[in-house]
Formats: C-alpha cells, structure tokens, sequence
C-alpha cells in the first residue's frame, strides 16, 4: 500500500490498529546480544511447540522478535503478554513450562523470574529496578514492536511526526527544534536546531543530512540497539531534518561491523520507499527525499565529522581543518547537516510533543534523555534511558545494581575511550553534557564503564592510549606522534620502569596535545589520562617511584598477601598459583611466600572473600 497522502498513513494507522488482535504473545528479544545467547533458537522452540499443541485454535498466540529490550546480564529475555511477565535467561528446553504454565495456565514459572537483591521476585518489567528506574523515550519501542515491519511502526505512532512536520513551514520545524534545546546526542552536544538554522541558511543547490552510526567507543551499543530495534525512528528523524534544511538526499554511515543494523536499516529504507515514505512527492507534500546507507570500515576516526564525510565521498577517513562549518561546505562541499542516529531518533519526539513537553524532561542546558551502555563490573549490564541530569549514583547502584561480585566502586568512565575517570566522590554528580565536561570527562555518545577496586587507574590509562594511538589517522603530529610517546610512558609505568617526574611529564604532553591536535579525537585523547591523574595520582606515585601496583594488576609490581581474618583455608588460591607461592592446610589459614610469588594476580582473581590483596615488594614502600 503506497501513501498518497497523510489521510492514507492515518487510515492504515486505524486499521492496524482495529486488526490488533488481543490475546497471549510472547515477545522475545532478538538484539544481537540476546541472539549471542540463542534468542533464535528459543523462538524457533516457541513456533514449534505451540504448532504442536494447536495453540492457533483454541487460544490466539503470536511469537515475535523484538530489537534489545536493554537488560542484556539476563538475556535471552522473553516477555509473555497480556501481563508483562518478565522471564530472564530462557533456553529453548523452558518453552514448553512457558506455554503449559504461562499462556494456558496463567501461571508465573518462578524459577525464570528476576529476583532483586533483597531476593523478592519481579513478575514484570515495571515491577524490575532496572526497568523502573528509567523513562525510555527515544526506547520506548524498542523490545514492543517487530524492527522488520513497517506495519508495526505505524501501528504505534510511527510517521505521525513526520505528517505535523511537513504540515509547517521548514521555517517553523527549524524554529521548534531550536526551542526545544535538543543537544547532539554524539558527543559534542552542539545544539542541533543551530546546526539546522546554518545549514538552512547557508547557500547551495544542495544539502544532504547523514546519520552518524559509526559506533566505535569500546563497550558502547546505544545506536546499534536503536537501529537494529526501532530503525524507522532514524528514518523518520531524517526526513524531518530534511524537510526543514531542504535536503533531497541523505545517508547512513553505519559500522561494517554491525550486520544487524545494516539489514534492519536497509529492510526499512525499502519498506519506506515501497509506501511512499521516500522517494518523489513524499505524502502528497512535493518533498522529494531520498536515503542511502554507507557502511564504515571500522575506523574510529570516521566518527568525526570531516573524517565521515571524506569515507563516504570515497576518500580516506581524515578530519580536515574546520574553518568553514559542515553545515555551509560538508558532503561535496554542499551544505550538511550531520547527526548522531540518537539524535535524529529523538526529533520526532520533539515535533509529535512540542518544545514545552519535550523540556519538561533533563535540565534546563540539556533537555530530554539520554541512552547509556552500563558495562564492566557492574551486576546489571545493559541499556538504559535516563533523563539528563540522572546522577551518576542512581546510574550505577539504582539501575545497575551496584558492583559486581564482593568488589568494591572505584571510578566510572564515562564518554568513551576519550572519556575521563570519576571517582566515588563524583558519585552525586547530575550526568549532562556541561558538568561532566567540568570535571575532565565527557557524555560522548553514551558509554559508561565501571570499575571496582581490582581495577589500576594507569594500566586504564595505558589501555585507551593504546587504543587512540592505533585509531589515530596520523594526519596532525601532535596525534600521530604524541599519543606514541605517552603511551610509552604509560608502558613503561606498569611494566615496572617508571621514573620520578613520569606523572608530571603525562600531565604536560596531556595538555599539549588537547591544545594543538587538528579533530575532537586527538583534543580529547589524553582525558583518561588527565582525570586518572587527577583523581588518582597516588597510584601514579606507587607506580612511578615504588614500582607497586595496589589493585594487582600490572605483572610483577606487587606480592599477593593473605590477610588471616578473612582466610578460611578453602584453597582456591593454592590450587591456581603457577608457582606453588601458596601453602597451607585445608579449613586453615594460608600464607604466600614473597620470594616464589610472581604477582600474576591469578589468585586475586579467584578468592571468593576477599582475603587476598596486593602488597608491595620487600625494600618498597606505599
């Protein structure tokens, strides 16, 4: 069916909506972590065994796949409707218990459900702190609908912006985004409505927008799970962008990495094209728009801007110098209008709400919400929708639940690998793009990574700097050859041949290289070192002038020690030192011969009561 009109998409919006038939489905995630975990094969079981028990005459039942429902520590998660009954961790062999107990009976199967840490039982996701916690606007389809269907979108708003939208003044739209303060959800934070004013106003025949979908922090999955779950939010987003700047063609650069969200995206540019959605006469408006999807090779320096754009012109991936703005000279030298894909999820958001509604959430810098990736050691990993100015505390302890294991809270990093490290004393603070750029950090896209106590601040340092130095274009020298020589530093510290003045020496190379790199990548490469040296410069001092490592990690720069009260002989430790370092009788306290111990930190890891720690070598001192 193609879309003549607007008339047309509100008709088909009202028939799918009378078809929708009631009755038991079970949606069942099928992200790509949750299909890591077998969610297919779980599906599969559900079409199989309801077939085999003729569940399609007597009781009306649907399996279907959804994108990332977020609480991916529990995945494969299925939830049964009508009820929202939350199962967690469900294999094919739990199908069958479903359907008898659940879909005919009515009957939770308890053994499936969540249970928080005061061990009461969730029955739904409502009833789930991980879920309660959050306000999943730009989610709030993602784990409901089917990504594959267009049918589904619509069926829940899907397309209805885009109708308000094309019925103002391209003017207008500009003029509601500005209002609405949405910031760009990428990292920067430019205010978006800005970007589209100068693009609007900037002269040329013609303008692009692109989605930026070149994901490329470690530990980030917030615009992979919103592409692979609720593509046509993107499109929808996009097309709104392109009414109001004036842009006939637009393009996704999405991560080769990421196949899902490419088959998914291409799946909704075809679907959107066949009903009239793209292409010429857009809903009857005289629009005529059109996407293209350009997929990345892997490089993290693409995720800049000038970078993006040179890749998808079919030139090499380098930032140039920018003192003419994209949105006047970007793709082609054509005015460009270039957005995060979070960013473009959430503009149809402000025009179906309005300006008012859509700042009623966030703080008043940063309206709205934002999506993170809690990772590391964290007890519930996952995604996660907040409003800005969340603080960190009820990111980590409230939605996460806290450290895993019996470890205890170090630091969280957050913004990525050019991000910076807060301590436990930044716990309070309110997460939006201003104060976390106050305390040497970032928001960059949303990725945010915690850390216990077995965790050493320098060897993080060294691992982003390695991963920054590999990622570096080389273009500008203060990247390409200072990013080598404080990861040489770096080295050099947690491989026990730090020097006195090392510390001092990282903090000036740091500075040096945030004021004269040429693109965001290099100006913000030395954030994880400034904010661990910040915050933790007595493991810099213990690395630099004792050779000591406290978290025991860096090999060879500590002695593992028992300490006796909390000892209770089980012998884990013995059993996995390389060495034979560890003695001691079964049920009885254990001790570690310094001289044999290598400080490989194997029995660190393997202590279930904490009563193993890293000590300084004989002749060094803390």
């Amino acid at each position: 069916m193609r879309f003549e009109n607007l008339e047309d998409l509100e008709h088909r919006r009202r028939e799918l909506e009378a078809r929708r038939a009631e009755g038991a489905r079970v949606r069942i995630c099928a992200g790509t972590g949750c299909l890591a975990g077998g969610s297919a094969h779980v599906k599969a079981a559900f079409e199989t065994e309801a077939a085999r028990r003729g569940l399609t005459l007597g009781v009306d039942f649907r399996a279907e796949t959804t994108g990332c429902h977020g609480f991916c520590e529990e995945g494969p998660l299925v939830v049964v409707e009508p009820g929202g009954i939350l199962y967690r961790r469900v294999q094919p062999g739990d199908v069958a218990e479903i359907l008898e107990s659940t879909v005919l009976g009515g009957i939770p199967v308890e053994r499936l459900l969540y249970r928080d840490a005061s061990g009461k039982v969730c029955l739904s996701e409502k009833e789930t702190p991980f879920y309660a916690g959050q306000d999943r606007q730009v989610l709030h389809r993602c784990g409901h609908i089917d990504p594959k269907e267009i049918d589904d979108y619509i069926r829940t708003g899907g397309y209805r912006a885009l109708g308000t939208a094309l019925s103002m003044e391209p003017e207008e739209v500009v003029r509601t985004v500005v209002a609405s303060g949405l910031r760009g959800r990428g990292g920067g934070g430019f205010p978006t409505g800005a970007k589209w004013e100068s693009c609007r106003r900037a002269s040329g025949t013609h303008r692009f927008v692109i989605a930026n979908g070149d994901e490329g922090d470690p530990g980030a999955f917030m615009d992979r799970s919103l592409m692979e779950g609720d593509p046509h939010s993107v499109l929808e987003g996009m097309l709104i962008g392109a009414h109001a700047v004036g842009a006939r063609k637009g393009f996704l650069y999405v991560r080769a990495e990421y196949p899902l969200a490419v088959e998914h995206l291409g799946r909704a540019i075809a679907q959107a094209r066949e009903r009239g959605l793209l292409g010429r006469n857009i809903l009857g408006s005289g629009m005529d728009f059109d996407l293209e999807i350009c997929r990345g090779g892997g490089a993290f320096v693409c995720g800049e801007s000038s970078a993006l754009m040179a890749s998808i012109e079919g030139r090499a991936g380098e930032p140039r110098v920018k003192y003419i703005r994209s949105t006047e000279r970007g793709l082609w030298n054509c005015p460009t209008v270039l957005n995060n894909v979070e960013t473009w999820a959430n503009v149809p958001l402000v025009l179906l709400r309005g300006e008012k509604a859509y700042r009623s959430k966030g703080t008043s810098g940063s309206p709205g919400t934002k999506v993170f990736s809690l990772v590391g050691k964290v007890r519930h990993s996952g995604l996660v929708e907040v409003p800005m100015g969340t603080s960190l505390r009820e990111i980590v302890f409230g939605l996460g639940g806290g450290v895993l294991g019996r470890g205890r809270f170090k630091a969280v990093q957050t913004g990525g690998p050019s991000g910076g490290c807060l301590p436990e004393e930044k716990l309070d603070l309110p997460v939006d793009f201003d104060r976390l750029v106050e305390e040497g950090s970032m928001m960059g896209s949303g990725g945010m990574i915690v850390m216990d106590q077995r965790t050493c601040m320098v060897d993080v340092a060294r691992y982003f700097i390695g991963f920054l130095a590999e990622e570096s274009c080389g273009k500008c020298v203060p990247c390409r050859e200072g990013l080598q020589a404080i990861l040489a530093i770096l080295r050099d510290l947690t491989e026990g041949r730090g020097r006195p003045g090392d510390a001092r020496r990282l903090e000036e190379m740091g500075r040096a290289l945030s004021d004269t790199a040429l693109c965001a990548l290099g100006q913000t490469a030395a954030n994880p070192v400034l904010s661990t040296l910040r915050f933790f410069s007595e493991e810099y001092r213990e690395h630099e002038e004792n050779h000591f490592c406290r978290a025991g990690v860096c090999r060879g720069l500590y002695v593992s020690r028992i300490a006796r009260e909390s000892c209770v002989g089980c012998g884990a430790c013995k059993r996995t030192c390389p060495t034979g370092a560890i003695s001691g009788e079964t049920k009885k306290v254990h001790s570690v011969d310094p001289t044999s111990c290598i400080g490989c930190g194997a029995c660190l890891d393997t202590c279930a009561f904490g009563a193993l720690a890293a000590a300084p070598r004989e002749g060094t001192t803390r």
